[in-house]
């Protein structure tokens, strides 16, 4: 096991990267729906953290745009000139770019086989997602196609909603030892879908044969979902004995807590209360969306989007967390803009997966070359930008399987052609 790190895997923004508002309970979406996206600058800018991470000594890896305009979902929806432009939209969504929601992740030291487990997610709640994860798990079993040590199931039935990574915790001394596994799901019936069921969190810790006693399952606070917090980590983020929560991410904070330290007694929480950062303003900022690190230097690091530093009340709290004694030492700004404005921030365009880097399909591992090569071809061949009168148009429709055949070629990645 002591090989064993945090791997981050981000999505590479698609070429196809458009702002059609499609998902219902991100207000991000909703509120630019309509507006002209800019693919390139997207890409460009999800590179670039990449280039961060890697600067600081973190292992990084990614994964690659999934093929579009998705032509099995329009013969499955029978699509023609009547159809619900929606609906032909859907089709044509770059939101796997948002790998946090590609599958939940438990490390060989919480499985009984020894093994990492990945279970991809259905995304059934929202129709422009629901048809990813074949896709998804295409990807998934091409880059952890060591079966010594990986183990990659099919999604949960798709009676029941799963969101993957975006609604599961870790909490551990550090990475590479055993940890307790913590679930967050919502519950039905309010303004904005709850999108992860706990039956569907409950299915995924059998599939990865999790020790009853090393999970948790816990309900997100409904007020949080009604606000826009689509799932756990526009709200929370953990890291290693670390928990940076808002005050309002959970149903019952404090059962949460000691919880979560009665299993884990070394867990630090870093709560956020309301009265510094509403709740509307975690959500607007994406204050929780931020990636939370250990790089070697052990100073834990906290990446957040410019939008927090643009956020007074935000801003403001940092710098007295900061100016404390508390276990995040650094705040890293990082401009995610175009996929802020159609609602993910820096945690939501990566799947955290805790592997020995040289088990994985090393064409999913980024070095600096590596990462030039990918700038290369998103200069080149990704759109500018792209209006959404113009999706569904063949032209763009052409344009856009190009760029990822390119980008498929430079790689060598051919099985997913």
């Amino acid at each position: 096991m002591s090989q064993l790190v945090e791997i981050n895997f981000d999505g590479l923004v698609g070429p196809s990267h458009n702002y059609a508002g499609l998902s219902l309970g991100n207000l991000a979406a909703t509120k630019n729906a309509g507006a002209t996206s800019y693919p390139r600058a997207a890409a460009l800018q999800g590179i670039a953290k990449m280039r961060r991470n890697m600067e600081r000594g973190l292992a990084q890896g990614f994964f690659l745009p999934l093929p579009r305009p998705d032509t099995g979902w329009l013969e499955a929806l029978a699509a023609d000139e009547s159809t619900d432009p929606a609906l032909v939209a859907g089709a044509w969504s770059a939101s796997s770019m948002w790998t946090a929601n590609a599958a939940t992740v438990s490390p060989a030291p919480d499985t009984p086989d020894g093994t990492c487990h990945l279970t991809v997610a259905n995304l059934v709640t929202m129709p422009h997602r629901a048809h990813e994860w074949p896709d998804t798990l295409a990807q998934l079993r091409l880059a952890f196609a060591d079966t010594a040590h990986f183990t990659v199931h099919d999604p949960v039935p798709p009676c029941f909603g799963d969101e993957g990574a975006a609604n599961h915790m870790r909490f551990a001394p550090s990475h590479g030892e055993q940890g307790l596994e913590v679930f967050v799901y919502g519950k039905r019936g309010g303004r904005f879908p709850a999108r992860q069921h706990e039956e569907a969190s409950r299915i995924v810790a059998r599939k990865h044969g999790l020790d009853p006693a090393q999970c948790l399952f816990v309900e997100q606070n409904p007020d949080a979902i009604a606000a826009g917090a689509f799932h756990n980590d526009v709200v929370a983020v953990a890291n290693e004995n670390v928990l940076f929560a808002h005050a309002q991410a959970f149903a019952d904070p404090q059962g949460t807590y000691d919880a979560i330290t009665a299993r884990c007694p070394g867990v630090q929480v870093v709560e956020v209360p309301a009265d510094r950062v509403s709740l509307a303003e975690a959500v607007s900022s994406y204050l929780f969306n931020a990636q939370l690190l250990t790089p070697p230097s052990g100073e834990m690091t906290l990446v957040v989007p410019e939008e927090c530093r643009e956020s007074a009340p935000v801003w403001s709290w940092l710098q007295d967390m900061l100016a404390g004694n508390g276990p995040i030492r650094h705040v890293d700004v990082v401009d995610v803009r175009q996929s802020m404005a159609n609602g993910g921030g820096p945690a939501c365009l990566r799947l955290r997966v805790v592997a020995d880097p040289a088990r994985v399909d090393p064409r999913f591992m980024l070095d600096a070359d590596k990462a030039s090569r990918l700038e290369e071809v998103v200069s080149q061949y990704w759109p500018e930008s792209i209006d959404t009168a113009d999706v569904g148009k063949d032209s763009l429709a052409a344009d856009i399987r190009r760029a990822r055949g390119k980008l498929l070629d430079v790689l060598g990645i051919t099985e997913l052609a």
